[in-house]
Formats: C-alpha cells, sequence, structure tokens
C-alpha cells in the first residue's frame, strides 16, 4: 500500500483508506459489531492504516466498534472522526464552544484513547465558518492534549475555501469523483499551496461508479439512497454525489466504454481520485470484507493515461455538469 502525506499533520497514511459511514446507518444495514471488527481488520491486513468515522455514525457504535478494534491492533493506525452533527436543529447557532468539547470528550471515551489524531467538524452550517471561536475551540482542546489535529468536512467548495483561511485547520474532507469534479478545478490547488491534507469522500457516488446499478435498482426505506435524493434529509450531494440518478447512469455506461477491460469499474474510479496528486487519500466505505479488498486493490492499477483521463473529464462535462453547474458545489 502506497502511502501519502496528510498535509501538516505530518502524518503519512495509506492511499486507501477505510470510511465507516457504510458499515451501518442510513445504507440500508443495521450495526454489526462482528462485521465492523472484521471490516477493520481486513484493511489492516490490506496494508490500509487510516479510518474514518464520526460520533454520528450509527449513534456512536461505530466509534465504539473502533475502540474495540484498537485495543488489540498492533500496527499504528491513525483514527479521524468528527462532531458538529449531533446538534438539534443542525444550525449555527447550536454550535457552542463546550458543546463541541464534549463530543470531543465523548469521542475519545467511545474510541478509548487519550488523545485524537484528527478531529474534524462534521459538515458544519456554511454561516459557522465566519465565527473564529468555534476554530479556536481546537487550539484549546490541543493545548490539552486531547487533539493532536483538527480538519473539516465540508459539502461546498466555497467552504472548504473558507475553512483553510485558518491555520489550525490540517485537512479537508471533501466529495471528489467522476462524476463531481469541481474540486481539482477550484479547491485543490489553494489546499496545497497551504499544505492542507485532502480526504476524499463519497467517491464511487454511493455506489454508482461500482458500475453495478441500474434503472430497475431498488433500496431500502432506511438508505439515504432512497429517502435523500433531494436532500430531503441532508445535503444531497451525499447521495450520488448529488446528481441525478438516470443521467449519473448513462455518465457511468459511457465511462465503462473508456475502460472495457477494467476488472472493476470501483478500482478504476477510486485510481481516477489517487490520479491527483493533491489528494493525500481517498475514503470509500466497505460493507463487506469483499469491498475492502476491491477498494485496497485500486493502488495496484496502472496510472490511468492522460488520454483516458480526458475521455473521462469529456464525459462529465457532457452528461453531468450542464445539471451541476447551478448547484453551490
Amino acid at each position: 500500500m502506497n502511502k501519502r502525506l496528510l498535509g501538516k499533520t505530518g502524518f503519512k497514511i495509506s492511499e486507501i483508506g477505510t470510511g465507516t459511514w457504510q458499515v451501518g446507518g442510513k445504507w440500508g444495514t443495521t450495526f454489526n459489531h462482528k462485521n465492523a471488527d472484521a471490516i477493520l481488520n481486513a484493511s489492516i491486513d490490506n496494508g490500509i492504516n487510516f479510518i474514518d468515522t464520526a460520533d454520528v455514525y450509527s449513534n456512536g457504535e461505530s466509534e465504539k466498534a473502533i475502540g474495540n478494534f484498537l485495543r488489540t491492533c498492533k500496527e499504528k493506525v491513525y483514527v479521524a472522526t468528527k462532531c458538529g452533527r449531533q446538534f438539534s436543529p443542525h444550525i449555527d447557532s447550536s454550535y457552542q464552544p463546550k458543546a463541541l468539547k464534549q463530543y470531543v470528550e465523548d469521542s475519545l471515551t467511545k474510541l478509548g484513547l487519550e488523545t485524537l489524531d484528527l478531529i474534524q467538524l462534521h459538515c458544519p452550517p456554511t454561516a459557522t465558518y465566519n465565527r473564529p471561536e468555534i476554530f479556536d475551540v481546537f487550539n484549546d482542546l490541543k493545548k490539552e492534549g486531547k487533539i493532536l489535529n483538527m480538519g473539516v468536512s465540508v459539502e461546498t467548495i466555497d467552504e472548504a475555501l473558507k475553512a483553510i483561511e485558518y491555520d489550525n485547520v490540517t485537512t479537508v474532507q471533501i466529495i471528489f469523483n467522476m462524476l463531481r469534479q469541481r474540486p481539482a478545478e477550484h479547491f485543490f490547488a489553494q489546499a496545497a499551496n497551504k499544505n492542507v491534507g485532502i480526504i476524499v469522500r463519497v467517491p464511487l457516488a454511493s455506489g454508482l461508479l461500482t458500475g453495478k446499478f441500474s434503472s430497475s435498482s431498488t433500496f431500502a426505506k432506511d438508505d439515504h439512497r432512497y429517502f435523500n435524493r433531494n436532500g430531503e434529509a441532508f445535503d444531497k450531494g451525499e447521495t450520488f454525489s448529488g446528481v441525478n440518478y438516470e443521467k449519473g447512469l448513462a455518465a457511468v455506461a459511457a465511462i465503462k466504454q473508456v475502460f472495457p477491460n477494467a476488472n472493476s469499474l470501483s478500482a478504476i474510479a477510486l485510481k481516477w481520485v489517487l490520479m491527483f496528486s493533491e489528494v493525500s487519500c481517498v475514503i470509500p466505505g466497505a460493507s463487506s470484507l469483499e469491498q475492502v479488498a476491491s477498494n485496497a486493490s485500486a493502488v495496484a492499477i496502472n496510472a490511468i493515461s492522460a488520454e483516458d483521463m480526458a475521455k473521462v473529464k469529456a464525459i462529465y462535462q457532457a452528461l453531468i455538469w450542464p445539471d451541476l453547474a447551478k448547484e453551490k458545489w
């Protein structure tokens, strides 16, 4: 497994990480600690040393599962978690320093750690980015030895650009994939100039880029791909990257033609993300051991040619960009 530097954290992390939202909660499945432990162990077996979670994933069960795993793991594993989405209502005025500090304390307890490698604000409201006192909270936590680094998980490029104005923001987690390419054009260079690590989430567009879906595919009623297509529950960009499902299928069909000999479109989609040197790590989810192995296999794929990269961009510009152009992403 290749390693890349996670910006100014100084961490050398695996190019492929494991995101744990998909282990349970809002994906049509319930959280299973035995399965979570198997996925985490498989990640380490495949050379992965970066695990991303959040305090709200399965109401804290994800953090607890990682904590149990860490107690027996002999390898060095970097853990990133998130805080803020517990606020209800999830609005700017709900964000208060005392509450954020308590969320960090709670995460430390569930993970069984004394210090967090990386804590990320979890897609805060846009207005919150204009409140320095919220970002200052994490300076205090670092002085107290509770965290080593802080970052922000964002919904929009404008939020990402605002986040890196704060010197203590070491990482930005952002949606980026073959169907959502704008961050490479408007954010990556600025992040690199400030030595901010880029963590890419939703790299497979909620499964669209596996190439396994069709117009007749169905999703469980508690799966966000069923109930959040238009942003009914949270930002619709988290679901199929905000792309119209049928148009996404058409784009994927065209992408398949670019890579007719590919054994796994998922692995190609992950390799595509890693073709951008500014990216520190990509964190696909996994709900099975097979998916962990498939994700990790992307590092062994040959570099995608400039010609094929151009073809993918042309498909995006023709089929996807006309709809996304009016969005805030």
